[in-house]
């Protein structure tokens, strides 16, 4: 059987372009069939991927069967995997978060969690020697990855060997690494065309705080003005996104990638609370400024609190 390789849910550039490299290593160097997956729509940047490679958008799945062989990337968080995930036959996982827990596996598998920025940086050190053999999309889907979680090196996940691949890759493919990544970034910040429950929902993980449970959602772009102009609309939305979603509050943090600091929409006493304990910050209006903030893995996630 052909393996499912995916990422997890609102897939973003990571989730987007992880899933084919490793379905490529895997077909082409391994000699294992496999494709990639996506567990729902791409963001913008992912799609600027897709379309700057060349590369086919993976097909959407809801959920997967029993016995059906995977690999997942990018994420072992359950709650951001298809609901059968622990029917499925899953052989491997390759990760750059914090370990979760609650993947039940078949039998003895396959499991790198690295500390390091991107899950391609990871993908790239595991082919060794193979990595060469990348043709050009699976190295400029590698390097969009990177860049992506890195915020273009600006993020405090960043680590020297994120910098050492990207910038090897940049060099390979021929690439000014500032230019690209403007060129990415602007994709990213394009989100006009999408509604507010879409927002909410484009690049969010699902974090429960003692008891509560909060979908926590980050934007990154280079024109934060332009999400910050709708913030009326994107919080009388966070309402029916929240119930819908089964949270008790959705978190947006809108983060400016040039100026290097978030926008935190506090639309009432509940966020105002978590960003006075989580963050040391009095939220005197309907929007607080958190100078330095920009990755929800390292300075969000884990400094929420109630």
């Amino acid at each position: 059987m052909t393996v499912q390789v995916f990422g997890h849910k609102s897939p973003d550039t990571d989730s987007t372009g992880s899933p084919l490299i490793w379905a490529w290593y895997m077909s082409e160097i391994k000699g294992t069939p496999a494709e990639a997956k996506l567990l729902g729509e791409p963001n913008t940047e992912a799609n600027f991927l897709l379309k700057r490679w060349n590369l086919t958008k993976p097909d959407i799945i809801s959920d997967v069967e029993a016995g059906a062989p995977c690999v997942i990337v990018d994420t072992n968080n359950p709650a951001e995997l298809p609901a059968a995930i622990n029917e499925a036959d899953v052989q491997a996982i390759i990760d750059h978060h914090a370990l979760i827990g609650g993947i039940k596996t078949k039998g003895p598998i396959d499991i790198t969690i690295r500390p390091l920025a991107c899950t391609a940086t990871i993908m790239v050190d595991l082919m060794g020697a193979d990595a060469a053999k990348m043709p050009e999309a699976m190295k400029g889907a590698a390097l969009t990855c990177i860049l992506s979680d890195t915020l273009e090196f600006r993020s405090p996940t960043t680590t020297p060997h994120d910098r050492e691949v990207a910038e090897k890759l940049a060099s390979d493919l021929g690439i000014d690494i500032p230019s690209y990544a403007a060129e990415m970034f602007a994709a990213k910040s394009d989100v006009s065309s999408f509604s507010d429950a879409e927002l909410l929902r484009m690049d969010s993980k699902e974090y429960e705080v003692e008891g509560t449970k909060f979908r926590v959602s980050v934007l990154e772009t280079t024109s934060p003005a332009t999400v910050l102009d709708r913030k009326d609309s994107l919080m009388e939305t966070m309402k029916s996104v929240a119930s819908e979603d089964g949270v008790d509050q959705v978190l947006l943090f809108v983060v400016d990638i040039l100026n290097e600091q978030s926008t935190l929409l506090v639309p009432n006493d509940l966020v105002k609370s978590v960003a006075a304990a989580s963050f040391g910050a009095d939220a005197s209006g309907d929007m607080l400024v958190l100078p330095g903030v920009v990755s929800r893995k390292k300075q969000i996630i884990p400094n929420l609190k109630l």
